[in-house]
């Protein structure tokens, strides 16, 4: 399924599965996790969808890859249907959104043909890190630490949570999250930035960096490498402090010293305060990814 991911983001300049599809492929993941294969005639691997179950909330979601000789045929509408129809038997009102990487055209005409409409926006930014860097100040009292693998996990996933309380997927994530990211080759400590109170040593906010491409790790990555804004977070008793400028600041700072000539970041479209901030700290828009989702009719009570 990678190798068939790899060959279908080499064609389109965007990579069709997110991280925590690659994730659960590479590890393993829910078992509610549903996989649909298509093939050819000659039993290849033509096309892909990962569906999601297991979010009561939002409900299912869907991902879906063709291979780019297999597309025309109707494979992606296949599986978008064969999507929809284990949605209809897992959820009562049959909801299902499904995420178009790169906002290209033919996944958005699939989806709204199929009765998807456009509800969600996720922006990926970037910026030259040979551009001047930002000069911000940590707030008083405030101090700046590499992440301590086994001793900052649980205090980590707890400000994560607070931080991202209204976030419909970083807020949920547990220490399994965080430790199977720990394990991916691209974990460095040395980029995951920490704001501690100096007083007291409560976490107070942070800046996890990410370096896409490697250089020891050119096998999966057709570019040159790239650093990114992966996670920053900050508690919502610290807003307003100036600290999220400094973080970002100090992170894009560390990626410039890694010998990074760009940076990038994905963030909600509709996260308005956060976009702002990256705005004024030099990053533009670049490519979007968008989430469909399924128009479905409330539950009632003949229906259940």
């Amino acid at each position: 399924m990678l190798t068939l991911a790899q060959a279908a983001g080499d064609t389109d300049g965007a990579y069709p599965l997110s991280e925590h599809v690659v994730l659960h492929l590479r590890h393993g993941g829910d078992a509610p996790a549903v996989h649909l294969l298509a093939r050819d005639q000659d039993g290849v691997l033509a096309g892909y969808a990962h569906l999601d179950t297991t979010d009561e909330v939002e409900g299912a979601s869907a991902e879906v890859v063709v291979h780019p000789l297999r597309r025309r045929r109707g494979l992606g509408r296949a599986l978008v249907r064969t999507a929809m129809d284990v949605a209809d038997k897992t959820d009562p009102r049959g909801r299902l959104r499904l995420w178009a990487h790169g906002d290209h055209p033919s996944a958005g005409a699939l989806a709204l043909g199929l009765g998807f409409v456009r509800d969600r926006v996720l922006l990926q930014m970037r910026r030259s890190l040979f551009a001047p860097l930002p000069e911000s100040r940590l707030p008083d009292g405030v101090a700046l630490r590499p992440f301590q693998p086994g001793a900052d996990d649980e205090a980590w996933v707890a400000l994560n949570a607070r931080a991202f309380a209204d976030h419909p997927d970083q807020g949920r994530w547990t220490l399994h999250d965080l430790r199977l990211r720990m394990a991916e080759p691209w974990f460095d400590p040395a980029g995951f930035l920490l704001a501690v109170d100096e007083a007291s040593g409560r976490l107070l906010g942070f800046h996890w960096t990410k370096v896409h491409g490697d250089r020891g790790h050119h096998h999966e990555h057709q570019h040159e490498p790239i650093g990114e804004v992966y996670v920053l977070g900050i508690d919502p008793d610290a807003h307003g402090t100036g600290l999220g400028s400094a973080l970002t600041a100090a992170g894009l700072r560390h990626l410039r010293g890694r010998g990074l000539d760009q940076a990038m970041l994905y963030v909600d479209e509709s996260n308005v305060r956060a976009v702002a901030l990256y705005t004024r700290l030099g990053f533009a828009r670049w490519s979007t990814d968008v989430s469909y989702r399924r128009v479905v009719h409330p539950v009632t009570a003949a229906s259940r």
